[in-house]
């Protein structure tokens, strides 16, 4: 049976951000995502995992100054440092919290640096974060993001992701595959997911253009599920969208799937 996570920074963005546990377990989540958790304690959201029966099942590690614009460091050279700080300060949130997946965002193309030297960045510190992961019994992820939505993202498309994750061939590093986000950058769902889902670790879902929950846009989500569990996906889909209703989580595509 596939496992629905909540993703708390875009669900239920008319509560304030420590209610929205609540609201997705009576909503019948057994499992929570969102992006950041560093504003707060801890001890403080694990509490709240308890109290309402929720699985945190991942986040992501701090990608330099967010509000600034940054959206990673994996693939910036010179900011090493940083990125090896970041990733210890995830992990430690990763314990606190239960958490078995990081999210590592690679950053955004750098015009003073030419791409083999990204790409030569990036792979390092992909290994680096591979092998502090599975000492902490993590698994790091790494999540292609279209340039539509993210102007300028390094890890643009799977096809890119693939041979990365191949030549680094760890068992810590593995491929998000938000559907979404593929479906954005070359279509043809099916065989991008067959070609990647050995790597597979997690599922995002949204539906372009509007980036709506299912049954709002392009995509043909029952087929969709069809397809994870006759792959016998057994991980998490995290629902990584914006409610069409503009509160909430617009939970009609979910009758028989959720709760």
């Amino acid at each position: 049976m596939l496992k629905f996570a909540a993703n708390l920074s875009f669900l239920y963005q008319d509560l304030p951000f420590l209610d929205r546990f609540g609201a997705a377990a009576n909503d019948g989540f057994k499992g929570v995502e969102y992006l950041f958790p560093f504003d707060w304690p801890a001890m403080e959201i694990k509490a709240l995992l308890d109290q309402n029966g929720l699985t945190q099942v991942l986040f992501n590690a701090r990608p330099g100054d967010f509000a600034k614009g940054e959206r990673g460091l994996a693939a910036m050279p010179g900011r090493e440092a940083e990125f090896r700080d970041n990733l210890a300060e995830a992990l430690n949130y990763a314990k606190a919290l239960q958490c078995d997946r990081v999210h590592i965002m690679a950053g955004l193309r750098h015009e003073a640096l030419g791409p083999d030297e990204q790409l030569g960045c990036y792979k390092k510190n992909l290994s680096l974060a591979a092998a502090e992961c599975a000492k902490a019994g993590v698994t790091a992820l790494i999540e292609p993001i279209n340039t539509e939505d993210m102007p300028g993202y390094f890890l643009e498309n799977v096809a890119m992701a693939l041979p990365i994750l191949k030549e680094i061939d760890h068992p810590s590093l593995r491929l998000q595959f938000d559907v979404y986000h593929a479906q954005k950058t070359g279509g043809n769902l099916t065989r991008q997911f067959t070609e990647a889902a050995p790597l597979v670790h997690h599922v995002q879902i949204a539906n372009p253009p509007q980036r709506f929950e299912p049954g709002k846009g392009e995509i043909n989500y029952p087929y969709i599920f069809e397809m994870l569990e006759a792959a016998r996906y057994d991980g998490w889909i995290g629902c990584e969208y914006k409610p069409s209703t503009g509160r909430g989580a617009a939970l009609h595509w979910a009758r028989g799937l959720i709760g």
